[in-house]
């Protein structure tokens, strides 16, 4: 197999075989390319047969020699916002953060401006060192995300061997991420765990599910203390760790459970029996190995203002 260089420069083979097709054959020299982006190439010239142009069609003999001019890719950019950041720690390898509630991780769809990216990349330009490819450009330095409505500690890193370091630890799952959530109902039980497999949800592709064919994933809670509305409705307030990264995997895991999280519209009732602003859930503790100096380190946040304020709705049950 013929090894893709970077960017513009010209890519070159000697066909082996005789008979194929010469977009096909490209794309068996470079699979990183689409025979899509291979006939485009073709018809505007850009790949040579023996060093003249010729058609997609036509067929290639041992001994061609293929030339094909690759455009270098159009990367994104993100731009730089003086946006408010609580940071809690920071050094020349990583940055810590406490995540306001509504705030995105990261440029997508919809969002392409206000993001935690953009607001690091105003206090600290160099995120945008070393990223190479379209994905990694609108993330730079994001080793994990948290939703947008879930406030709490986020480590970010920035450059790329705490890149690397960072995503091997969360692989690894000896990142401890510990959360506070609120939840709707009285759980049977002061401490369990949820061992139950998240994939896609199978008609609502834009939420998760419960699936027997999904990924692993488990959730432990512990600490959980009973409080109650005026009207003496239970809800528990819990202590949750998460033993595999999943997306929305609390919220997910604790509906399936049927003690869906205070005001998650999405995996929660349509009529919500408390009041609040987002979905209650906040990630108070990350605990993690530094990147390059090998230190255990421990960050917390507290509960942010406006879970205070659903909090004191309610009063703990005795």
């Amino acid at each position: 197999m013929a090894q893709l260089e970077p960017l513009a420069t010209p890519l070159t083979f000697t066909v082996t075989t005789t008979g194929e097709r010469l977009d096909r054959a490209v794309v068996t020299a470079f699979p990183e390319l689409s025979r899509a982006l291979v006939q485009r190439l073709i018809e505007a010239g850009q790949v040579t047969l023996n060093g003249h142009p010729a058609r997609a069609a036509t067929k290639v003999r041992s001994g061609d020699a293929v030339t094909a001019i690759v455009p270098a890719p159009v990367l994104p950019t993100v731009a730089a916002e003086a946006l408010p950041l609580d940071v809690l720690y920071e050094d020349a390898d990583i940055v810590v953060v406490n995540k306001a509630p509504g705030m995105v991780v990261h440029p997508g769809a919809g969002n392409a401006s206000g993001t935690l990216v953009n607001a690091l990349l105003a206090r600290c330009p160099d995120l945008l060192m070393g990223e190479t490819s379209r994905a990694e450009a609108l993330r730079p330095g994001i080793v994990h995300r948290l939703d947008k409505d879930t406030s709490g500690v986020l480590v970010v890193a920035r450059h790329e061997a705490a890149i690397r370091a960072l995503q091997r630890q969360f692989k690894g799952r000896t990142v401890t991420k510990r959360y506070t959530a609120l939840l709707i109902g009285q759980l049977p039980q002061a401490e369990g765990i949820i061992d139950a497999p998240i994939a896609r949800h199978p008609v609502h592709r834009q939420r998760m599910a419960v699936v027997n064919s999904g990924k692993p994933a488990r959730t432990r809670w512990e600490g959980a203390q009973v409080w109650r509305d005026g009207l003496g409705r239970p809800f528990t307030l819990v202590d949750v760790t998460l033993l595999t990264g999943r997306t929305h995997q609390i919220r997910v895991h604790f509906s399936w459970l049927g003690y869906p999280l205070v005001g998650d519209t999405i995996y929660g009732p349509g009529r919500q029996p408390l009041e609040a602003p987002r979905q209650f859930l906040h990630a108070r503790e990350l605990t993690f190995t530094h990147p390059v100096t090998g230190e255990q380190m421990t960050f917390s946040a507290p509960l942010p203002d406006d879970l205070w304020t659903v909090l004191a709705k309610l009063v703990v049950s005795l």
